[in-house]
């Protein structure tokens, strides 16, 4: 691994406090990776955008999926999500999430949280897209993700670990010889700490969330601009799969001009027997596929959007009057209330859907042990490449995903010499790496427009080279301005945010033009055939020190590992 020497441009720390264990995000994937880094032993300090129980875990609907019910098996849930990834999953990592599944959520549940049960006092399980069995356990019907975030907070503040919130990550910390040595920061406000700071650690974990700002419309919360994925480029990291974002078929449509964050309206509507319907009331999913609207993910976007083209429509309907109003009221009281709230009554009238931006299947590469290609730095949760995905996440693996490689990570932590009794090496001056230019505030607005217009749902090469132009004129703007007469953007949230964004859409357009073929949730107009001979494999970006890209397709579905063969544990 050669670093890219290239950073943020952002004032020098000002202060400064060392650990064992770095955590930079406070979702299941975070949380979990710092209860178990702490309770080895190790001196663990979590970092997060905004307050702890901020992000997109609390915002998770539908639940966790697991082989938790009678008669279902690890077997079944793998072959459902080898399915749903069309071709592209690593088996063994997917394996690894079945098997190791079911005991991750019954330690999450000792550690606090409340899960949905049953009259007979077991889990109450559903089914959601791509999955044959009911094997989804929620809580609060649709609040799944604020009770495994309440109970982790709970936890974490519980045991007194060190927190330092509201603070954006800027650049990784590097040693002489490469590895890993903590992380700058910004924290915002009023505090113990404010303003640039740095955390020195010998060990990083990256679990920022995902990237759904990069698009005008998404389920993602403002806080979701790729943070964890362009620190990772930047410190050299390599990332894969990121043209397969995950577009959530069924969020609420609020007109064609709507921006930010959109409410969702949870898969676990349809698998309590909601139908997707046209103006005209007409089932339209029914006979595409075997499981009709309960589909894998990417099938369902496809088939709105085709009914969308073919009537000329801006938005299809989500169908669940059938379920009453004291079904609505106790399964899904938060997608009911946010209906409501725009206008909508699902108890009375179809509920107008549209898909929108919702997950990044790919990310920063890990093996097995959440390990990059940069010696001490880990990455879970959404801003990972386990392999788990491949093409198109199967509904609820997520919360699973990182729960499960985030245990992982605190295991392999812990028996590492790197960190577990050494001392926190000494990272490099910052002001002898070169300054990335930063874009103005106003321009994350223009990238979401060319993402949404060039890189979404529906993609040909016509767009993404369009796309790709239009990227290419921001980011050479910024970089000529820099390069010119030294002046870049101030430096601040708004700035290191869009330069973020830039950073990772230039990226997945980069993949998405690579890949000539449809696959998963990458839907190429002009390649609408997939093609297992040529792309039945991963394309693979880093970033080179001159701030071009650099991209290789893997010669076939499995990764090559992460680390050299003599710093494998």
């Amino acid at each position: 691994m050669t670093s890219t020497g290239i950073r943020l441009h952002a004032p020098a720390p000002g202060w400064s406090i060392a650990a064992d264990v770095v955590v930079v995000g406070s979702g299941v994937a975070g949380l979990t990776a710092a209860l178990r880094c702490e309770a080895a032993g190790l001196t663990t300090v979590v970092v997060t955008k905004a307050r702890l129980d901020d992000g997109s875990t609390r915002w998770a609907q539908g639940g966790i999926a697991a082989a938790l019910g009678e008669g279902d098996t690890p077997e079944q849930h793998l072959d459902d999500t080898l399915v749903a990834g069309a071709g592209l999953c690593d088996e063994d990592a997917v394996r690894l999430l079945v098997t190791e599944g079911p005991d991750a959520v019954r330690r999450l549940i000792e550690t606090g949280a409340h899960f949905d049960e049953s009259t007979d006092g077991g889990l109450e399980l559903t089914r959601e897209g791509g999955h044959h069995r009911r094997r989804i356990a929620h809580a609060g019907g649709d609040a799944t993700g604020a009770e495994i975030s309440r109970a982790l907070v709970e936890a974490v503040r519980a045991r007194g670990l060190r927190t330092i919130e509201n603070a954006l990550v800027l650049d990784l910390l590097t040693d002489a010889d490469g590895r890993t040595a903590g992380v700058t920061l910004h924290v915002m406000g009023e505090g113990q700490h404010d303003g640039v700071g740095a955390v020195h650690a010998p060990a990083v974990v990256l679990a920022t969330g995902g990237m759904g700002q990069v698009y005008s419309a998404t389920t993602n919360p403002a806080v979701s601009t790729g943070d964890g994925v362009a620190l990772a480029l930047r410190a050299g990291a390599e990332v894969s799969d990121l043209e397969f974002v995950q577009f959530h078929p069924t969020v609420l449509f609020l007109g064609p001009d709507a921006e930010g964050q959109q409410p969702l309206v949870s898969e676990a509507v349809r698998g309590e027997g909601a139908h997707l319907v046209d103006a005209d009331g007409v089932r339209f999913m029914a006979g595409q596929h075997e499981l009709a609207e309960l589909a894998p993910r990417d099938i369902v976007a496809k088939g709105i959007m085709r009914r969308m083209r073919e009537r000329d429509a801006e938005h299809m309907y989500l169908d669940a009057r059938h379920f009453g109003a004291e079904m609505w009221k106790h399964r899904f009281p938060t997608i009911l209330a946010a209906c409501r709230a725009h206008g909508i009554d699902p108890v009375t009238e179809p509920v107008p859907v549209a898909p929108a931006a919702h997950y990044a299947s790919g990310g920063v590469r890990t093996d097995s042990h959440g390990r990059t290609t940069v010696p001490g730095l880990y990455a879970c949760g959404e801003v990972a490449c386990t392999g788990v995905h491949g093409a198109n996440r199967l509904a609820s693996n997520s919360l699973l995903e990182g729960l499960v490689y985030a245990e992982r990570i605190a295991a392999d932590i812990a028996l590492s010499e790197n960190t577990r009794h050494a001392p926190v090496p000494q990272p490099l001056p910052q002001s002898d790496r070169p300054a990335h230019p930063l874009l103005p505030p106003e321009a994350r607005f223009t990238i979401q427009r060319i993402m949404t217009r060039g890189a979404g749902v529906l993609r040909s090469e016509a767009s993404l080279a369009q796309a790709a132009d239009r990227l290419h004129q921001l980011h050479t703007d910024a970089r000529d301005a820099l390069d010119e007469n030294g002046k870049t953007a101030e430096p601040g949230v708004d700035t290191w945010e869009a330069t973020n964004l830039m950073c990772v859409a230039r990226v997945l357009v980069a993949a998405a033009r690579r890949r000539e073929e449809t696959r998963g949730c990458h839907w190429r107009e002009d390649r609408p055939e997939r093609d297992d001979t040529a792309w039945r494999r991963h394309i693979v970006v880093r970033l080179n020190p001159d701030r071009t890209l650099a991209a290789h397709t893997t010669d076939t579905t499995d990764f090559p590992p992460t680390l050299p063969q003599a710093q494998e544990q």
